[in-house]
């Protein structure tokens, strides 16, 4: 294991651009002959796991969401500090480093390729991925197969397939899984809605976002009536970049799909018209949208978006009020996601198993998890039920019951064009194309611009 370790990780040490992206060479090398659809997935033999020996169980994540669930859900979890608890005999310990430049994916990096040289005490037992840069980790033997912690293909059979695609490597073997699932909606504000079409029904809504075109038409109406659209261009990028015909990345290329080229199209006309921006996504300026004064009629999310990112909590917020609607908008998306990873030379791997098992497999506990955290879980079962059930809408819906949506949605979210370089290539993608918008340089000029940023930080790749 060590060897592959530090060939996949030397980028790391020289430079920490290079790790900001989805893979490294070693592990982007996979990328075009990996097929994560279910098809492509064969059956593991399950192994029984070694005996726990550890007296320290130690967690890698970014921010306090897993926790949480862990602090909040797990069975036995008896919390004894802020980011310290225990779980029988065993202290568990949350590092948590924030994603910000790359700091998460750096912290974890440098650990793990001392993670054969570590204390017992010191050793990753389960660190945290996501969808962006899975496959960085999965391709690699970072990650122990989840038939190697015992559990079985029979008991993940409730969770929705492409979450078991993200986290399948090149050899059909699963790595990874996740509580939740992040199908998309169009989130609508409902007092625009009632006050420019005439309505807040959220099948009537549909009508007015059904595809692109009606998209547009609507955008140039709420202009007239002095929302935006959408807060900025990129608000869209996502449901366009889930919905291409091909990888990021085809036999050593960088290519921009043409579902990708078709929201430059639409952002920059929509950005010339005043009906959207050009901040970006997490900025002040994005986020004013969330208040009435921002004037936006729409953002695109998935349920952690409408619960946890739209200033629910803040007096005077739409949210706040119960002011935000849900419809299914022009196309499906998915966008997110945290998966649960179990680290090479854990010793602690029978704990590690258990707590896949309870936080993704349990059908009661993930309903606890959508009625205390309104998450959306990755257990259909679980879904359909509060599907149906009125004590499931969500507050800041204005009591509007989603999750039917989100359950249909995720159904048909496809991995097949997955690539090690996503994220890679989605943030330089934006940046580049934000000068177009903003008339600072061409179309060809930004794309030059893309290409350059992308081979520099893929050394190994061809651009355009």
């Amino acid at each position: 294991m060590k060897k592959k370790l530090v060939s996949l990780l030397a980028m790391a040490t020289m430079t920490a651009t290079m790790f900001a992206a989805c893979g490294s060479s070693d592990t982007a090398s996979t990328e075009t002959s990996t097929d994560t659809s279910s098809d492509s997935a064969t059956t593991e033999e399950v192994t029984a796991p070694a005996e726990d020996t550890g007296s320290v169980l130690n967690i890698y994540c970014w921010n306090e969401e897993f926790k949480s669930r862990v602090t909040d859900h797990m069975p036995g979890y008896e919390a004894t500090g802020d980011n310290e608890g225990k779980i029988g005999d065993v202290t568990v310990k949350f590092n948590i480093t924030p994603n910000q430049d790359n700091a998460y994916q750096n912290n974890l990096d440098e650990t793990l390729l001392n993670q054969e040289n570590a204390a017992a005490d010191d050793k990753i037992d389960i660190f945290l991925v996501e969808a962006d840069y899975a496959l960085k980790y999965v391709d690699t033997e970072y990650t122990m197969a989840v038939s190697d912690l015992g559990i079985a293909d029979s008991e993940l059979s409730n969770q929705y397939q492409y979450t078991k695609d993200i986290m399948t490597d090149s050899n059909g073997v699963l790595k990874g899984l996740s509580w939740q699932g992040c199908p998309g909606v169009l989130i609508y504000n409902r007092d625009a809605a009632t006050e420019v079409l005439g309505t807040d029904d959220p099948d009537e809504i549909q009508e007015y976002v059904k595809d692109w075109d009606t998209f547009e038409e609507t955008a140039a109406t709420m202009k007239d009536a002095g929302y935006k659209m959408t807060a900025t261009a990129n608000d869209t990028f996502r449901v366009f970049s889930n919905n291409v015909s091909g990888k990021w990345v085809q036999d050593g290329k960088v290519v921009v799909d043409d579902n990708i080229k078709a929201w430059v199209d639409m952002s920059k006309e929509m950005v010339d018209a005043k009906q959207t921006g050009t901040q970006d996504l997490w900025s002040d300026d994005w986020s004013k949208g969330f208040f009435p004064d921002g004037k936006v009629f729409c953002y695109f999310g998935p349920a952690w978006m409408i619960n946890f990112s739209m200033s629910a909590d803040v007096d005077g917020s739409i949210a706040n009020q119960g002011g935000w609607g849900a419809c299914e908008g022009p196309q499906g998306f998915f966008w997110g996601g945290t998966w649960i990873c179990a680290a090479t030379g854990t010793d602690n791997p029978n704990l590690v198993a258990d707590i896949m098992r309870s936080l993704t497999t349990d059908e009661t506990i993930m309903t606890d998890i959508v009625k205390q955290d309104s998450d959306f879980v990755n257990n259909k079962p679980a879904m359909e039920k509060a599907a149906t059930d009125d004590s499931f809408a969500f507050d800041v819906l204005g009591g509007q019951n989603p999750l039917a949506m989100f359950c249909a949605g995720a159904e048909k979210i496809d991995m097949s064009n997955q690539s090690a370089y996503d994220q890679g290539c989605n943030e330089e993608f934006q940046k580049a194309m934000k000068n177009y918008f903003d008339g600072n340089a061409t179309y060809d000029e930004a794309l030059a611009q893309f290409n350059k940023a992308i081979v520099e930080k893929y050394p190994e790749l061809t651009a355009e």
